[in-house]
């Protein structure tokens, strides 16, 4: 099994990309939309294997969001097939590469099928080395904060934990990549700049990259400018440049 390449000075060890534009894609070319779901799925390719190629850690792409299901009918019925599929045709090579496999959302809405794919894949690639990848099902960001709040309400009720101990770092730990660093890249494709519920609380310093490629064209060389531009940032927390700067 190959293992992890060391990460460039430079290189985001988190990126968090919302692959913008599928149905946009098919649509100019007189396509259903769910041709345009099909032709992404080579782009995550692409992207999956340019971050583990240059040492990227963590890797989370936000495939269907809790609002998602209110769109019509036969698009969710056919993106959960493709899932289905997807899920069936990439999680060996994910996992002859290294590549650890997890799913993050209100997976209990999803169909019995997809859950079980989801399981399978999840405990095998379990303990490979390499890079996370991190997919985002049936989520949204404030369905996250809410989770991880009840749960600390449920301790509270139970007297197992004191209201005065609850805070960021409790709250945090709650999330759905609660044992994840936060990202440090953000990237959306498809020329629309918002943040679309989209792990709204990680994201709270992470730097945002947005680019009007639609998300089936983007490709390795897109990827190199997103991480060029985070390379170029000064990431400050707060604090002002000169301290960053040692100044």
């Amino acid at each position: 099994m190959p293992q992890p390449p060391t990460r460039a000075p430079g290189t985001p060890r988190h990126v968090a990309v919302i692959m913008d534009g599928n149905g946009r894609w098919a649509s100019r070319r007189a396509m259903p939309r769910h041709v345009g779901h099909k032709a992404g799925v080579k782009a995550v390719r692409a992207v999956v294997e340019g971050c583990a190629r240059r040492g990227v850690e963590a890797l989370t792409l936000f495939a269907f969001s809790s609002e998602n299901w209110g769109r019509p009918i036969e698009e969710v019925t056919r993106l959960m097939e493709l899932f289905v599929e997807a899920m069936d045709r990439e999680a060996d090579d994910l996992h002859r590469n290294g590549i650890r496999l997890r799913f993050i959302g209100d997976l209990a809405t999803l169909r019995p099928e997809l859950r079980a794919s989801i399981a399978d894949a999840e405990a095998r690639t379990a303990n490979n080395p390499n890079m996370t990848l991190f997919i985002a099902l049936s989520y949204g960001g404030r369905w996250d904060i809410a989770h991880a709040a009840r749960n600390l309400a449920g301790r509270v009720r139970a007297g197992t934990l004191e209201p005065e101990a609850v805070d960021e770092t409790l709250l945090g730990a709650g999330l759905a990549l609660g044992d994840a660093p936060d990202p440090d890249l953000f990237i959306r494709t498809g020329g629309e700049q918002r943040l679309s519920n989209f792990l709204l609380w990680n994201l709270a310093y992470t730097e945002l990259y947005f680019c009007d490629t639609l998300w089936p064209d983007f490709d390795d060389a897109e990827l190199d400018r997103a991480i060029r531009h985070f390379a170029a940032r000064q990431r400050r927390f707060g604090l002002t440049g000169e301290q960053v700067a040692g100044v």
